[in-house]
């Protein structure tokens, strides 16, 4: 185990990929926090964060929240006028 400083941070996201994300860690019995931090460590390795068992959840955790995007929307997502 490695000892690490954790901060608190108001990172926005779009709300049902918020709402998967919440999802799965609570079916992963992790913090959203912990969930984060490990996709990141493995996208920074090139390697894939989740095994295909994991994977099945995904797809249905976005079917559940209607979550349509994908890896092509990244950095192509605007908000509505009005949203906060």
């Amino acid at each position: 185990m490695k000892t690490v400083t954790r901060v608190q941070t108001g990172v926005r996201l779009e709300s049902r990929l918020l709402k998967v994300l919440k999802a799965l860690a609570a079916e992963l019995e992790m913090s959203l926090g912990d969930l984060l931090e490990g996709i990141v460590l493995h996208a920074f390795e090139g390697r894939p964060p989740f095994s295909a068992a994991t994977l099945r959840k995904i797809k249905a955790l976005k079917g559940v929240y209607g979550l349509d995007l994908t890896a092509a929307d990244s950095h192509r997502l605007r908000e509505r006028e009005g949203d906060d």
